[in-house]
């Protein structure tokens, strides 16, 4: 079902293991060089800029490549009009599958072909099934999901979400009133199911090339969680969907639950993201916090936003504040400590900077002594003894 060899693909993990043990200074560069050495990987590409180049070398290559048939297509008429899509999409995986026999992956140029094919396709089927949202989000699905089986590719798992998730937003729609008035809820569900299902699989993981997907598709659940019953999705949503018009001093049904939900959720996670010590989660925690404040300000303006700004920095920066002086000289749990496994040597000399600029945190340092030496000379002027 690979498309690549499963050694080389561990290898990458191996090799990302090996970096992060150099840059926290437990193996020396000598020691990682002939790791790397070792262990055969793909040719990918590192650098996000490069790699952007050549996606775009990528795309306007494989624009070309169908323009070109385009050019001889077009003498057969409409009925190549119908189709030329689905042979496109075909020309991209074809493509992709010569670049993974060529050992590239993640390059850039591969991008472009298998997010082009996936693309052609949508097309394609809107265009057989007049625009039918339903039938492209269940094809662009298959579609994204047998891609990422086949090339282990992220971009193609995160169009796999997002279609997955609209192919249930769409199924819901067309069971018509019942469907639009539960959406919430049911959205609710199928996020906490496919989180537990991807949480499921990450405790059990086989192989670990596999662990960057199930990441995603975990974090992206919990984005999904969130913003199903988030209040303004929700009075949002009922307004297009149900045709609701309310004024602004009316509500939702279920408005305290929904508002509830919107505080709760992200107090929630910032907690499980502190239990278990995972920085994705913080950080999706994060957002939701500044959504949730976003949302509550859209349609209860307490304060003035220059005002509101102003206090909410003195907020975050007083409970930073806070958490650094209490936690900066704890060594175990949650502390303040550099973390040398995941912090790069810049980003710690960077922090440090702050710290020692806004909390008077000051590192030790011990004065160098100099090898030359001053005393009492001997010749004209040279020395602090005064004899010449």
């Amino acid at each position: 079902m690979r498309a690549y060899d499963e050694n080389k693909l561990t290898n990458i993990v191996l090799i990302e293991e090996t970096d992060t043990f150099l840059n926290a200074d437990f193996i020396t560069q000598e020691q990682a060089d002939c790791i790397k050495n070792n262990l055969p990987v793909f040719k990918s590409q590192n650098n996000l800029l490069l790699r952007l180049a050549f996606f775009i070398l990528g795309s306007l290559l494989y624009a070309s490549i169908c323009g070109t048939i385009s050019i001889i297509g077009v003498q057969i008429g409409e009925f190549y009009f119908n189709f030329c899509f689905y042979l496109f999409a075909i020309i991209g995986w074809i493509a992709a599958e010569f670049l993974a026999r060529e050992n590239y992956k993640n390059y850039g140029i591969d991008d472009a072909f298998i997010l082009g094919s996936i693309l052609n396709l949508a097309i394609a089927i809107g265009i057989t099934s007049d625009q039918f949202e339903l039938v492209i989000a269940i094809f662009v699905a298959i579609a994204s999901f047998l891609l990422y089986k086949r090339f282990l590719h992220l971009l193609s798992l995160l169009t796999f979400c997002f279609a997955s998730s609209a192919t249930f937003f769409y199924a819901l729609l067309e069971i018509g009133t019942i469907g639009k008035t539960i959406l919430p809820f049911a959205t609710l569900l199928f996020g906490i199911l496919f989180y537990l299902f991807t949480k499921r699989k990450l405790a059990h993981l086989q192989h670990l090339f596999y662990h960057k997907g199930l990441v995603l598709a975990n974090s992206f659940c919990l984005i999904l969680v969130y913003l199903s019953c988030n209040y303004l999705v929700v009075r949002e949503l009922s307004s297009q969907l149900l045709g609701v018009y309310l004024e602004p001093d009316q509500d939702i049904p279920f408005a305290f639950f929904f508002y509830f939900f919107t505080i709760a959720i992200p107090v929630l996670y910032l907690v499980l993201a502190l239990k278990t010590k995972d920085k994705i989660v913080l950080w999706i925690g994060v957002f939701c916090v500044a959504f949730s404040i976003f949302t509550i300000r859209y349609y209860h303006s307490l304060l003035p936003i220059e005002i509101a700004i102003t206090l909410g920095g003195i907020l975050l920066f007083s409970i930073a504040s806070f958490s650094i002086k209490k936690l900066k000289n704890k060594i175990s749990g949650i502390t303040f400590e550099v973390d040398k496994l995941t912090q790069k040597k810049d980003l710690i000399n960077a922090e440090a900077l702050v710290a020692v600029a806004a909390f008077g945190i000051k590192p030790e340092t011990k004065i160098e002594e100099s090898s030359l030496k001053f005393g009492g000379g001997d010749y004209s002027g040279g020395g602090a003894s005064g004899s010449f």
